[in-house]
């Protein structure tokens, strides 16, 4: 089975980018044929920074790999490193219906949080279609705020291969309802255009400070809580063991709940399972030549994919002759 998916290098990577994606990423690597990519092409639309981008693209990268992708257990590699990319948005997008596009809730929701609108903002599903169906995958894992693309992707597959013939591999999306939304400090989906992230690499005082800023409601130690509507154990919950989990559970259920202590335990916790993937990354960091050539040798390989099924694609419509 081929699986895929991306991830934007807009800024630090989070534990909502972890828990959401990257962790169930990197346990495909021993049972799947998994394709990993960092998204730079769909990060422009938000980004017009290039040091932010070029930096940002390269941290992103030793963030996977610190946490333990292997690129010689995948196909590891940066989206505009593969240029057949952009030719069959370009094939896929002249096959869109308007409507189809127009239709996806993102767009609105981005101009909304003040990200500038453009063509390449409304068209992001076009590339994100692109980006699946370039490599035949067959599963897409994807946050449900994703899932509408998803649909996008599946919709012109199913229309390309109606019109051209059999084509493309219509993919399938993969959710974990437990870990589809990781919640932010704030509630809200943890997200960098909230500004409500915690850091995967964080740590000392501004890993602290951001754990104490949780958003917790006023209710007195000794009365019960309601823990699925807590947001501080909602987070808890993705680190501590069973049998902690279910200790904290019992004392928000029966009363004895407090939210500082359990600040200062989600925060030795965080800061210890991320201990050796910190080390690790700042190795990466300090050879950056490594992590360029680790990117590019998986280039080749996306390429090796790509080509082949644009090969196929410009056959079908005719631009081959």
């Amino acid at each position: 089975m081929k699986i895929l998916s991306g991830i934007q290098p807009s800024g630090q990577l989070h534990i909502g980018n972890y828990f959401g994606m990257m962790k169930t990423m990197i346990s495909h690597m021993e049972n799947s044929e998994l394709f990993v990519f960092i998204v730079d092409l769909h990060a422009l639309t938000s980004v017009h920074d290039r040091e932010r981008l070029s930096n940002g693209t390269l941290e992103a990268a030793a963030d996977f790999l610190a946490l333990g992708l292997d690129p010689d257990k995948c196909t590891f590699w940066v989206q505009s490193d593969v240029p057949e990319v952009c030719e069959l948005t370009w094939i896929l997008s002249t096959i869109a219906p308007m409507g189809l596009i127009e239709r996806c809730h993102s767009y609105k929701d981005k101009v909304a949080k003040g990200i500038a609108a453009s063509h390449g903002l409304f068209s992001y599903p076009v590339l994100m279609a692109a980006d699946i169906l370039l490599y035949q995958a067959d599963q897409v894992p994807v946050g449900k705020d994703q899932k509408q693309h998803l649909e996008v992707a599946r919709d012109l597959a199913q229309k390309f291969n109606a019109e051209f013939g059999e084509t493309f591999v219509v993919p399938e999306p993969a959710i974990s309802q437990e870990m589809a939304v990781v919640p932010g400090l704030d509630g809200q989906k943890m997200s960098k255009s909230y500004g409500n992230t915690i850091p995967i690499f964080l740590e000392g005082k501004p890993l602290k400070k951001r754990v104490m800023a949780i958003e917790t409601d006023a209710t007195p130690v000794e009365a019960p809580k309601n823990p699925e509507t807590c947001n501080l154990y909602n987070i808890f919950k993705l680190f501590a063991t069973p049998v902690r989990l279910q200790e904290i559970r019992d004392l928000y259920l029966n009363g004895g709940a407090a939210y500082g202590y359990i600040k200062l335990e989600l925060l030795d916790l965080i800061s210890t399972q991320f201990a050796d993937a910190r080390r690790k990354k700042a190795e990466f960091l300090a050879d950056p030549g490594m992590v360029r050539e680790i990117l590019k040798k998986g280039a080749v390989k996306a390429r090796e994919k790509a080509v082949v099924t644009l090969d196929l694609v410009r056959d079908r419509v005719g631009l081959k002759y």
